[in-house]
């Protein structure tokens, strides 16, 4: 694949996945701040999530990404959606139906975005850097997250909000611009000719059922992170019902656990690439498991609660570990030709995954209670892991 020289590859990645993360945390952190100040009632917060559905819908559009144009125009295209919808609510009241239509809008196009971008790393990234550009990828998406979220709501402390709405949509406009106009972004990838409309869903698929050991290469793709999701679904009920202050909590689980996960993705991505897949995914996801142990201690009746400090740091740490294995693996196994439409796929079967775990973990731990419940996880990420010996070759 010829391609323009210019900045290093990663740091391409790290920007345009920074761009990636900015929507995601001003839905999900920002905007209920903003809505709740501007008096919206709670129940009206709670149904405007449901705006959040199209970041789950990717399958439905990812083979159009693949079958018309460059993944690049695709990214800008939607930056400069995710602008318009940003300048259009600034300038809504938030009791409004078209502020909630135009939500609807934004997580469209953020999802696009998402879509087009997964796809581009596959094409634009050889695979001997797939392990650090996908370390870099998840800290820039985490910074993003932060950014959005709880930064952008601290200068809501000094600044209108209609300001922050219109300072996020300016910062988007200018990302898509340098990426439209970069040619140097402009992937080209030999693709099927002779696809008609109906077989570009459908090749995706059928190629992957085509390879060996299907079903358990699906089963652990929903599974790797299983144990995590039980775990994280009732991390902060716990963390309250321990007795922490709302400052302890935004500062150790949020923001240091942030940092952490950060360094954890870039150290997992490098180890990714040094190991080999198969053994960064047995050894990392080992290293997330036992994390869980961390939590089953502090869970423990009588143990000194601010041991609690140290085990969120670590889960943290081995969970960024993990999920840098992980997406380097499912970025390894998707044909470039169809990389957004395999990867939708795959993203959406381990992320309903998450789901349901993180559903279910609530009647787990008021059944089991906290100890049992964590000790459980930890015994339930183990099981993936024992997948890896039958969906590689011995060879691998």
């Amino acid at each position: 694949m010829k391609r323009e020289k210019f900045l290093n590859p990663l740091l391409w990645i790290g920007f345009l996945y920074f761009f990636s993360g900015l929507p995601f945390g001003f839905f999900y952190t920002f905007l209920p701040v903003y809505l709740r100040i501007e008096g919206v009632d709670l129940v009206k917060i709670g149904l405007i999530s449901s705006a959040g559905i199209f970041w789950s819908l990717k399958p439905l559009w990812a083979p159009l990404t693949d079958r018309y144009g460059y993944k690049s125009l695709w990214i800008g295209f939607s930056l400069f959606g995710i602008t318009f919808t940003l300048l259009f609510l600034a300038f809504l009241s938030p009791e409004s139906q078209i502020f909630f239509l135009i939500l609807f809008a934004l997580t469209f196009f953020s999802a696009l975005l998402d879509t087009a971008l997964d796809g581009f790393i596959i094409e634009y990234i050889p695979q001997n850097l797939l392990g650090k550009a996908n370390g870099v990828r998840l800290s820039t998406y985490r910074i993003a997250l932060i950014f959005s979220g709880g930064i952008l709501v601290a200068l809501a402390e000094y600044l209108q909000f209609k300001t922050l709405f219109v300072f996020l949509a300016v910062l988007c406009a200018l990302g898509g611009t340098i990426i439209l106009g970069h040619q140097g972004l402009k992937i080209k990838v030999k693709r099927k000719s002779n696809f008609s409309f109906l077989e570009q869903y459908l090749y995706p698929i059928k190629d992957l059922f085509q390879r060996k050991r299907v079903i358990l290469l699906l089963f652990f793709i929903a599974t790797y992170k299983i144990g995590d999701a039980l775990l994280g679904g009732m991390i902060y009920p716990f963390w309250v019902d321990s007795g922490f202050s709302k400052l302890e909590i935004g500062f150790i689980s949020g923001t240091l656990g942030s940092l952490f996960t950060i360094l954890g993705s870039l150290l997992g991505g490098y180890l990714a690439e040094k190991w080999g897949i198969k053994k960064a995914l047995f050894r990392l996801g080992m290293l997330q498991a036992l994390s869980n142990l961390g939590y089953t201690l502090v869970a423990y009746p009588g143990i000194y609660k601010k041991l609690i400090y140290g085990a969120s740091i670590i889960e943290s740490f081995t969970g960024g570990l993990g999920t840098a294995a992980f997406l380097t693996f499912l970025t390894g196994i998707c044909k470039k030709e169809v990389s957004a439409s395999q990867y939708a796929l795959f993203s959406t079967l381990f992320s309903l995954t998450l789901v349901i775990s993180r559903s279910v973990s609530g009647y787990g731990a008021k059944t089991l209670g906290y100890f049992y419940f964590f000790g459980l996880t930890f015994f339930i990420a183990l099981l993936p892991l024992l997948l890896l010996f039958f969906i590689f070759e011995r060879k691998d």
